[in-house]
């Protein structure tokens, strides 16, 4: 059956958590309520991600990745799944498994409604230092962006395709997909969904990423916004 959703599952130094994360997708593909693919991005690992990536594609069926050369970044990486995946609907989870594949099904449960469904991490199970920072930096984002979202750096997203194929790219993006939706004039909602601790391997930002990387990027927003082309056309020749 062709697959309607891809989940993006970008990678760096993940080799500790890929014994779960297979078993989690590979579950979580038998159980969505849509036909699901996955696709992992390796960007730019230098442990043993990438040999993992590719005995798990091997073994499962409609899972595959693509590989850089070195590291970009999340942006980066995220950018490289949208212009690879065909399917209607893309998805986004990190590796971490902070977030559970599951609450795709609930995301997806809206995402005829919106063009972007993005989670909100309920108990938070991170330390008070990363907690306090991301509130910070999320107060930040939404007092420049004004797009009302509580936790846009939530690991878990559901977008259709054809939006996140025509969002600009720029380094700090992930912080800004929903945001970057509402440039399209396009429609947006947020799903509580479930967080978990980190069991394996290390955190890739730290407190300096968190509260001055936004503040920047937030920047780079409203620069982009005021010269955002934004169009419909009302009435075309027929071209045949």
């Amino acid at each position: 059956m062709e697959s309607k959703l891809t989940i993006i599952v970008p990678v760096y130094n993940e080799e500790e958590n890929f014994e779960r994360l297979e078993n989690e997708l590979s579950s979580y593909v038998k159980i969505a309520s849509v036909p699901t693919s996955v696709l992992f991005v390796n960007d730019g690992s230098d442990d043993n991600s990438q040999s993992l990536i590719e005995s798990i594609c091997n073994r499962q069926n409609n899972f595959d990745y693509i590989s850089f050369k070195e590291n970009k970044g999340l942006s980066t990486a995220l950018k490289a799944g949208f212009d690879t995946v065909e399917t209607e609907l893309v998805g986004y989870i990190d590796a971490d498994l902070q977030t559970t594949p599951e609450d795709f099904n609930l995301l997806l449960e809206h995402i005829k409604d919106n063009e972007l469904v993005t989670g909100v991490r309920i108990n938070r199970k991170d330390s008070l230092i990363k907690n306090i920072s991301s509130k910070i930096a999320n107060s930040i984002r939404r007092a420049f962006t004004k797009d009302g979202m509580d936790d846009t750096g939530c690991p878990l997203k559901i977008i259709k395709t054809n939006y996140a194929k025509r969002m600009p790219m720029f380094k700090g993006l992930h912080r800004f997909l929903p945001a970057m939706i509402l440039l399209q004039n396009g429609r947006i909602t947020q799903v509580p969904v479930q967080h978990f601790p980190r069991i394996a391997g290390k955190p890739k930002f730290g407190l300096r990423n968190r509260l001055f990387g936004p503040l920047t990027d937030c920047f780079a927003y409203l620069w982009m916004k005021r010269k955002y082309i934004n169009y419909d056309i009302k009435k075309q020749s027929n071209t045949n």
